[in-house]
């Protein structure tokens, strides 16, 4: 047994198929554990700890989750864990915003709507991971084919105020017949607060009014959603 000298083990001398960079090399990305991925992307650790290891610690404090690892802010990743400087934090942010946009773009491909689900969909990764609440919208053609995706607004953490003028003329500029709603709960509740309650009525009553269909009205908490019309509030 190697005696415990107090002194971390560089990744240089730990066996070649279990250094990141050569394993991957070795065996593909699938035989990486998420840490794996993570120190190369940082490269290096601390005077205490290996890539691994920090970026071990780094999962952990999240609780292994990679949605909550990308709602941690570059401020705070910098503060919380000794090693990460700027440049670190910026490529971890940066690779997790590259493959939120890869999922976001595999949905691209579904262009009609059919169910609350497709709608989910859509927006769960764009809006899952954010700190703050935002509003989006599908503007819709009568085959319920999406004609353009658009964000309306951005708030805080508990709300995100919009503009039902901006909606609508929107409907109008894009000669849409229907449209669908999604926004976020950063805290991953799906319940609808009684302001949602109360936006979503108004809604409905001014899409009644210009004659445009009003679809859905989903929010996307985490990996979970709610939606309007599947609970007949449409």
């Amino acid at each position: 047994m190697m005696k415990n000298t107090g002194t971390k083990l560089n990744i240089k001398n730990w066996a070649e198929e279990d250094r990141p960079r050569e394993k991957m090399m070795l065996k593909g990305t699938q035989a990486l554990s998420d840490a794996e991925v993570i120190a190369i992307l940082i490269g290096s650790g601390n005077q205490d700890e290996t890539a691994v290891e920090l970026s071990r610690r780094i999962l952990r404090s999240v609780n292994n989750n990679l949605n909550d690892l990308g709602k941690l802010s570059i401020s705070e990743m910098i503060k919380n864990f000794k090693g990460i400087g700027e440049a670190k934090a910026i490529t971890i942010v940066a690779a997790l915003e590259l493959g939120r946009r890869r999922k976001s773009e595999d949905t691209q491909t579904r262009n009609q709507i059919f169910s609350s689900k497709h709608i989910f969909e859509i927006f769960q990764p764009i809006l899952a991971d954010l700190p703050h609440e935002e509003f989006w919208a599908l503007f819709l053609n009568r085959s319920n084919t999406v004609i353009y995706k658009t964000k309306i607004t951005q708030g805080g953490i508990d709300s995100a105020p919009i503009d039902i003028k901006i909606l609508l003329k929107t409907a109008i500029e894009k000669l849409a017949t229907g449209i669908a709603l999604c926004h976020n709960h950063p805290s991953e509740s799906t319940m609808p607060s009684k302001h949602d309650i109360q936006i979503t009525q108004k809604i409905k009553t001014a899409c009644q009014i210009m004659d445009i269909s009003f679809f859905d009205h989903i929010i996307v908490g985490g990996k979970n959603y709610y939606s309007f019309a599947d609970k007949n509030q449409i």
